[in-house]
């Protein structure tokens, strides 16, 4: 089978679901190509090199996350153009911008079987996008939905959320959960958090993600200013800028008690140096980082959002709150506090657990390749 993916959004989450499928695909012996932008993370022009090295054909083109009619042109006739000389069986888009591109590309040269999975959709983000360009997202995913032969969620709830979006029929719809290689996560050795100016001897939350809106990092400084988690501190580990959060927490007096440390490559232990995984996120699909919490036997203190709903077990593998915002994440947080360290350390066993058995990195290959058989 010959497969192109296509990406844009080539950060965080996204850039290692891509990254471990291309590597999966190769590894089943399939010839895969990938066309995707180097600007978002310098990490993945790294990843291009191990690509190649392990098989694949690479093709950087950097398509932007913004709207540019005229570069978004010009990329959609380089794409047309790597179609036509590669003649893919499966052209599988990831993300809102390259899920434009790629699809509008396959059905302008009538080449390949259409495969998108969008890691949640733009229209959602109420938090970012003013309501008129959520309609234009809206419009523009309606009118690709219908050229698009299967839409990948990555996550149950996901999958229902996107069979009940409208902007594609529900039977294209097919869930393939993501899935991380468990080893090398227990057992890592603590890092030391004075290093970072927090107090070793106070109960940690890690937020790890991207800094921006999506994530919630303004909920949880926000949660953290109650006067019940006073004895509370938060680790902020990822990339993006954090002036503004630095500020809010400066005003809220909580300057002592939460650093950020920006990108790190050493997640295992940073898991190992707290007591649990806050992510107070407004949206996701299947957040990578639960996962990986959850490999780790960290447990996890979550908002009911897509993926988190599915693997967040609360009083089993950690808390999930009741809603998403500051109260409902305050009040989870509080309950969190209320456990003992036994049953904290229960909830690390039964998530490890429960990634180990249901959230493998292999199950999620060989169910994207079945998805693909269904249309060849």
């Amino acid at each position: 089978m010959r497969i192109l993916h296509v990406m844009e959004c080539t950060i965080g989450g996204t850039r290692r679901h891509l990254v471990d499928m291309v590597r999966g695909q190769l590894g089943h012996g399939h010839e895969v190509h990938l066309i995707a932008a180097g600007l978002r993370d310098e990490g993945m022009l790294g990843d291009f090199e191990s690509l190649k090295q392990a098989g694949a054909q690479v093709h950087r083109l950097d398509m932007v996350r913004a709207i540019r009619p005229l570069l978004d042109w010009k990329h959609l006739g380089v794409l047309k153009d790597h179609l036509r000389r590669i003649q893919p069986d499966i052209v599988h888009s990831h993300s809102s911008k390259a899920g434009a591109l790629a699809r509008g590309a396959s059905v302008a040269t009538g080449i390949g079987k259409r495969v998108h999975t969008p890691h949640t959709m733009a229209f959602l983000f109420s938090a970012m996008f003013h309501p008129a360009k959520r309609f234009l997202f809206r419009r523009v995913e309606t009118s690709l939905g219908t050229e698009t032969d299967r839409l990948i969620a990555v996550s149950e709830s996901e999958g229902e959320t996107l069979r009940c979006s409208g902007v594609i029929s529900p039977d294209r719809v097919r869930v393939v959960p993501n899935g991380i290689d468990p080893d090398g996560w227990a057992g890592a050795e603590p890092l030391n958090l004075a290093e970072f100016g927090l107090d070793p001897n106070k109960p940690t939350m890690a937020l790890v993600g991207l800094v921006y809106s999506a994530k919630g990092q303004d909920l949880a400084l926000e949660a953290l200013q109650d006067p019940a988690l006073s004895g509370w501190q938060i680790l902020f580990v990822g990339p993006g800028d954090h002036q503004e959060y630095e500020a809010q927490a400066q005003r809220g007096g909580l300057h002592s008690r939460v650093r950020f440390v920006g990108a790190r490559n050493d997640i295992p232990r940073v898991m190992a140096s707290v007591q649990g995984l806050i992510l107070p996120s407004r949206w996701e699909g299947m957040p990578y980082v639960v996962l990986e919490a959850m490999a780790s036997g960290l447990p996890v203190l979550a908002h009911p959002v897509d993926g988190a709903r599915d693997v967040v077990r609360d009083g089993e593998t950690g808390i999930l709150c009741e809603g998403i915002g500051v109260q409902p994440l305050l009040a989870g947080w509080k309950r969190f506090a209320a456990a003992s360290k036994s049953e904290r350390q229960n909830w690390g066993s039964r998530g490890r657990q429960a990634v180990a058995q249901q959230y493998s990195q292999q199950a999620m290959v060989q169910s994207t390749l079945q998805v693909y058989s269904e249309l060849l």
